[in-house]
């Protein structure tokens, strides 16, 4: 079977994603021609970030942030799963806050285990529903930080995810994780991937694939990072993804590189019949299969807390991640130097 492209109207903002980022790979004539811009864009991220350090503050616990330095997707979110996961099984009582983008809304407020994506984020939907642990959504992190903390006055620790540019929240580790793609060609944004100029200090480096270059003088660890065993739906059935081996599926992906879950797929036997690669954050809204509804259609464990509302059959595919153990000793010997009475809690 051969993969029938999608057909469907976002395509075309897909399309213009992949060329960008296309451009950003190298040091091209494109990239070139965007240059002065990204020099001014350099400029004025530098004086925000100077301006809002000179005013950060505190949450009054300790803050781990897990972002990037590149636009699009890089894996942050897995990475927070892990990290949550991590703390709660030291004993610590962790919180999460995010931006929540890609909402309607743009208040601060808790994002519940079925709470709307479309009201909190399609990411903070997914931490809600996979974590257990308190999460809220605000434009400004200190003001998640503060709500989530008043309502649940146990958290002793905040996972931020997403935020490494927030810089008016005081933390205490920042975690930056790359793709595979690294710094692309090296360019601020428009030229390039850059949100921030790159090596800059942060607590350690995670990285899938090659590591980035320049390495920076931070740690630099590798991310293993594959499709699990299982997939399941709405009704909470479970099935093995092996089980779809000799099917005729559809496969749908709405993050930012939705070809790297089509390749994961295929790298566990499947051979989808139709993939839709749809832009990052689609709301599902106006979204319509290529193939008949009796065949089984497979998506993204973040695109299942959107998608789920009107095709309840999809089958979600959660990622796995794994780190290596110098990773977590590192993060424990960090938090142990914070909180020399607790840090360690095991």
């Amino acid at each position: 079977m051969s993969d029938q492209p999608s057909t469907a109207p976002p395509t075309a903002a897909t399309s213009s994603q992949h060329g960008l980022r296309a451009v950003w790979r190298q040091r091209g004539p494109g990239a070139w021609l965007l240059w002065p811009v990204s020099k001014l864009y350099g400029a004025l991220q530098g004086w925000n970030a100077r301006r809002m350090q000179s005013r950060q503050q505190s949450a009054g616990v300790p803050v781990i942030v897990v972002g990037n330095v590149i636009a699009g997707g890089a894996g942050k979110t897995p990475v927070t799963l892990a990290v949550v996961a991590h703390l709660k099984a030291l004993g610590w009582q962790p919180g999460v806050i995010s931006r929540g983008y890609g909402r309607k809304t743009t208040d601060c407020r808790e994002a519940l285990p079925h709470s709307p994506a479309s009201e909190i984020g399609d990411e903070p939907a997914l931490l809600a529903r996979s974590t257990g642990v308190p999460v809220f959504v605000a434009a400004k992190r200190i003001d998640a930080a503060r709500a989530l903390r008043d309502q649940y006055p146990q958290v002793d620790i905040l996972v931020s995810d997403d935020g490494l540019q927030h810089h008016a929240l005081a933390r205490d580790v920042e975690l930056c994780v790359f793709n595979d793609e690294g710094v692309g060609n090296g360019f601020l944004l428009p030229a390039g991937p850059l949100r921030e100029p790159w090596p800059r200090p942060v607590t350690a480096t995670l990285f899938a694939g090659q590591p980035p270059r320049p390495l920076g003088s931070a740690p630099v660890f590798s991310m293993q990072r594959q499709l699990a065993s299982t997939a399941r739906n709405a009704r909470g059935e479970q099935r093995a993804l092996a089980d779809f081996g000799n099917q005729e599926v559809e496969a749908v992906a709405a993050v930012a590189r939705p070809e790297s879950f089509f390749a994961m797929l295929r790298a566990q036997g499947l051979r989808p019949a139709s993939t839709q690669a749809l832009p990052d954050h689609y709301d599902f809204e106006s979204f319509s299969r290529n193939l008949d509804a009796d065949k089984p259609l497979i998506c993204t464990e973040k695109d299942a807390v959107k998608l789920w509302k009107t095709h309840p059959d999809a089958w979600a595919v959660p990622l796995e991640l794994s780190l290596p153990a110098e990773f977590w000793h590192l993060l424990d010997a960090k938090l142990t130097a914070l909180c020399p009475s607790d840090g360690n809690r095991r």
